[in-house]
């Protein structure tokens, strides 16, 4: 350990850019067992450990990170995967470089351990070795019932299955995973890795219900009388508007609503044809993770010209910075500095283009971050013959919470007791985006596990 000095700071190696953008495979290759060594044995193993600390799963990082220096691959896999559901899907999409990575010690001259790919090392290779997280069987008579498959869900039910408690999941999509499989290209996670996940929680005893949209095909009131407990991770699927003149036009699309229709595509489902971009100009509004996978989705699918455009600058932008960094290797154009005001509309109302306002970062606000500022005068059009918007998303609320006393917030947001993940209806718990807002798969999966936690409690008492 604490070979820093000596042992530099690798990133996983990626696939040549001409190569990966003809496919949607995934990008960053896998550490072999010297590479995840090598990094691990660079760790100071700090007292109070930052990275630890910074993650919301409070993973075993510096624990993990020692043995796999130390080469007992079967005891990180087993650190790894306790306080994870998934951890070999961390290690591929969290933002690392904000979190753990971003608060490692040796940042400061030396370069950050490379976490995230140690993280995916692990399971992988543990996978590969046939080690398998560990579950009881069913060995209670409870039940509880999951709605939503997304990352939320599955971590809800990893730790259900944990405790011995037999769950339902109801999933209103033809595959498990919500954003994990709907919402995050192949680039970035292989659905074989969602599948196999799935297919373990199946194995311990998950029951999954497929194309099955609760308050349609089945009553929330007919799941409750079968389950002696509830868990609502239904996400955050409602796309927010800017507001723009023209924003409603034929070509304008929600991001989420685009992503999807692509994956269906490669799926070899049916999709609807209006979202082939090919030979056409892109334009995507936003700055998040969600806006880079766009980008990149539209440069896999042959469009002519791929554009982002930001009021603020590359240093502001809310999502990943290795997302950014991806999107800039692979050719997309980025314009920061400029607001849209409006959608431009032909006679036909078809969006041809957006109509953009220079800008400038002024003074700081009461959080720290400089408001922006529009620059009178400074008005131009960027053409387009698509555009994407990426604004974030709000909590579709369902008919079933409030019929059922659960009580929302004024954006949609489901009321939860912090400590518990407790509703406002006894024995209903809930977490993950349709809690939160739109937010990190990490932090879905935090709720997921705590709210199992808190619901094995209470059942097993």
């Amino acid at each position: 350990m604490k070979e820093f000095l000596t042992i530099e700071r690798v990133d996983a190696t990626k696939r040549l850019v001409v190569e990966r953008t003809r496919d949607f495979g995934e990008i960053y290759e896998l550490f072999t067992p010297h590479d995840a060594s090598a990094q691990s044995e660079r760790c100071i193993q700090c007292g109070d450990p930052y990275c630890l600390n910074k993650c919301p799963l409070h993973n075993y990082i510096p624990q993990w990170l020692k043995s796999i220096a130390e080469k007992d691959l079967e005891f990180a896999f087993k650190l790894s995967n306790e306080p994870s559901p998934f951890p070999e899907v961390m290690g591929r999409v969290c933002p690392h470089d904000r979190l753990c990575e971003g608060d490692c010690s040796l940042n400061d001259g030396h370069g950050a351990i490379t976490i995230g790919s140690i993280e995916t090392h692990i399971t992988e290779e543990g996978f590969k070795q046939g080690f398998k997280p560990e579950f009881p069987g069913i060995t209670t008579g409870k039940k509880v019932a999951v709605i939503g498959s997304g990352p939320a869900g599955l971590s809800a039910a990893t730790y259900l299955l944990r405790s011995g408690i037999a769950v339902t999941m109801y999933e209103r999509c033809d595959r498990a995973g919500g954003l994990l499989t709907y919402g995050i290209p192949n680039f970035k996670l292989d659905k074989k890795i969602v599948e196999r996940r799935v297919k373990l929680l199946e194995e311990a005893g998950l029951k999954l219900v497929l194309n099955c949209e609760v308050g349609k095909d089945i009553t929330f009131e007919e799941i409750a009388d079968m389950h002696d407990a509830m868990f609502i991770g239904v996400g955050a699927t409602k796309a927010k508007k800017a507001g723009l003149s023209g924003e409603n036009a034929p070509n304008v699309y929600a991001a989420m609503d685009y992503l999807t229709q692509i994956q269906r595509k490669n799926f070899k489902l049916s999709y609807e044809k209006k979202f082939d971009f090919k030979d056409l100009n892109v334009v995507v509004i936003g700055g998040g993770d969600t806006a880079m996978d766009c980008l990149r989705t539209a440069k896999r699918e042959g469009a002519r010209s791929v554009t982002c455009l930001y009021r603020r600058d590359a240093h502001n932008m809310p999502g990943s910075q290795k997302e950014y960094k991806n999107a800039m290797e692979e050719g997309v154009d980025f314009t920061f500095f400029v607001s849209p005001k409006e959608i431009v509309q032909n006679e036909n109302g078809k969006a041809v283009g957006v109509e953009v306002v220079k800008t400038n970062l002024g003074a700081k606000d009461e959080s720290g971050r400089q408001k922006m500022e529009e620059v009178k005068g400074s008005e131009y059009r960027v053409n387009a013959d698509v555009i994407i918007m990426s604004l974030g998303f709000d909590p579709a609320v369902p008919s079933f919470l409030a019929e059922n006393g659960i009580e929302t917030n004024s954006w949609g947001g489901i009321i939860i007791n912090e400590a518990t993940h407790e509703t406002t209806t006894a024995g209903i718990y809930a977490g993950g985006d349709c809690y939160r807002g739109a937010d990190l798969v990490v932090t879905a999966a935090f709720d997921g596990r705590e709210a199992a936690r808190s619901i094995a409690k209470s059942l097993l008492k």
